[in-house]
């Protein structure tokens, strides 16, 4: 379609997707435009995968995904694939995540890795609301292009919001901006120190800190990685070379924290 300037105006994707449990039962499941929301049928606690069917996001796309849990539900979310920003010519693309996790309820949010390709914009909130009594597993990957297609990122820009409430009162909270001028720093540990690929986990729960030992036992020397716990938190931080060393990590340390159950299916290599 033209606009007045003789401007081509291109089909934006745009979708909602929102799931409830009561305790192990479904309660209400809404999907609209490019997000869908499944729920594959696995022994254990209720899983929900969250997919784009837009197939990746870029200028003017917006998705939203949300999960609220009541009444002591245990549920694993997750994405199908890992989420690609491309290219963008007119601003960033949306992503809002918005989860709340309501009295002795737990969610382990762990999507698949964002791959951002050269020149993408991407703007993402996440935001996870806890009961006082609730707990939450909270991961976010992040991958520069591929390394084994030989791309390279010249140019981006990713704004991210990770923000974990409990009764109301910040508990944690990451904003993070990376662009252009930081990936003209390869050398400065501060600016990833030429990593490709970067992850943050955080657990908060009580008695987070006693995982502490375990999870810095877990750590290997294909990342460069920390681990801190306190007040109730416990933040891992990782850096690696390419997206598929990251991967391993983070799956031996999901180990860890989800004390031996398995990855959600769609993770499963």
């Amino acid at each position: 379609m033209l606009d007045s300037g003789h401007q081509v105006k291109m089909q934006r994707s745009m979708g909602e997707a929102h799931v409830s449990f009561a305790g192990a039962r479904l309660g209400q499941l809404r999907q609209i435009g490019s997000a869908k929301a499944q729920l594959p049928r696995i022994s254990g606690g209720p899983e929900v995968v969250f997919l784009n069917t837009s197939g990746g996001l870029t200028s003017g796309d917006r998705l939203d995904y949300a999960v609220t849990l009541t009444d002591g539900a245990h549920v694993t979310a997750t994405t199908q694939t890992a989420e690609r920003a491309y290219r963008a010519k007119d601003g960033p693309a949306q992503v809002r995540v918005s989860h709340d996790v309501g009295a002795g309820c737990w969610l382990d949010w762990l999507p698949q890795e964002t791959i951002l390709f050269d020149r993408s914009d991407l703007d993402r909130d996440t935001h996870i609301a806890l009961a006082p009594d609730a707990g939450c597993l909270l991961l976010e990957s992040v991958v520069l292009g591929r390394a084994a297609m030989g791309e390279d990122i010249r140019a981006l820009r990713l704004r991210d919001r990770r923000h974990i409430t409990r009764g109301g009162v910040p508990v944690f909270l990451e904003p993070m901006m990376l662009d252009t001028a930081t990936l003209a720093h390869p050398g400065q540990t501060a600016l990833l120190g030429g990593a490709r690929a970067f992850a943050t986990l955080v657990l908060c729960a009580q008695g987070a800190a006693d995982a502490l030992g375990p999870v810095r036992d877990a750590l290997s020397d294909a990342t460069q990685s920390a681990a801190s716990a306190y007040d109730g938190k416990l933040v891992i931080r990782l850096l690696a070379a390419d997206g598929w060393p990251l991967r391993r990590q983070i799956l031996s340390l999901l180990h860890v924290l989800r004390r031996g159950a398995p990855p959600p299916r769609v993770w499963q290599m």
